[in-house]
């Protein structure tokens, strides 16, 4: 995926979940925060951020900036973490839809539909291969990292407990069950449940695993304007 419009500034402190203070061109300006994690390790006063600019198309939004990225240094390495939460649901959708990604035990992608109505919940794909497989994919966005290791969440996430739990049942009901988190950077070693932040969300992931969900992690290449998915990434659970 690929934003428009994008600009640079720095980090200056976060009002709340939705609104922080950016400084640009000696100005500072108010912006939407288009993550509501907690973001604590890449949010620090001076960080270098990236922000989609919507002069040209603002309708009915009161802020002209979105701020989507901040840059992060992973071992020797800086690099960009994207930090939008409607990524990875973009990335995830091209990647099956151009065929770059095939889910295991899934032939190629011959249709997609978001926002698929199961149970009590709203799954983010319903996906069904060329020779009529049906699958139910839950995608999560991964922006949390400490030595290599990529874990989510980074704050409590009950609605997550609830779709792990669904695609359990659905897996019970015949359907190939996936979770995908998404890791919104490059230069992670893995992927692990944050059991520190949420004992039961990682409880949940492994039931999950013993019941047949499929468990699945990549990283993506990043930069100013653009984000794509990329690797698997090992999973530990």
């Amino acid at each position: 995926m690929k934003y428009e419009k994008v600009c640079c500034g720095k980090f200056i402190k976060r009002h709340n979940r939705f609104l922080a203070d950016v400084e640009m061109s000696g100005r500072i300006f108010k912006v939407h925060v288009k993550n509501t994690g907690r973001c604590r390790e890449l949010l620090v006063p001076g960080a270098e951020v990236f922000l989609e600019d919507f002069d040209a198309k603002m309708g009915t939004r009161k802020l002209r900036y979105s701020l989507i990225g901040v840059r992060k240094n992973i071992s020797k390495y800086s690099v960009i973490v994207n930090m939008d939460s409607q990524a990875p649901n973009k990335v995830v959708r091209e990647a099956l839809e151009s065929g770059r990604l095939v889910l295991p035990s899934m032939d190629k992608t011959e249709y997609v539909k978001g926002e698929y109505s199961y149970g009590n919940s709203r799954l983010d794909f319903y996906v069904k291969d060329s020779k009529g497989r049906k699958a139910l994919v839950e995608v999560k966005g991964v922006t949390l990292e400490n030595n290599g290791v990529a874990m989510f969440p980074d704050a409590p996430t009950q609605r997550g407990v609830k779709h792990i739990k669904e695609l359990i049942k659905a897996a019970d009901d015949g359907y190939r069950s996936y979770v995908i988190f998404v890791i919104q950077m490059k230069g992670v070693d893995m992927f692990i449940p944050n059991d520190k932040t949420h004992e039961d969300f990682g409880q949940v992931l492994r039931l999950a695993d013993t019941a047949g969900v499929r468990i699945l992690a990549y990283d993506c290449v990043t930069g100013e304007d653009f984000l794509w998915l990329d690797e698997p990434v090992a999973v530990k659970l």
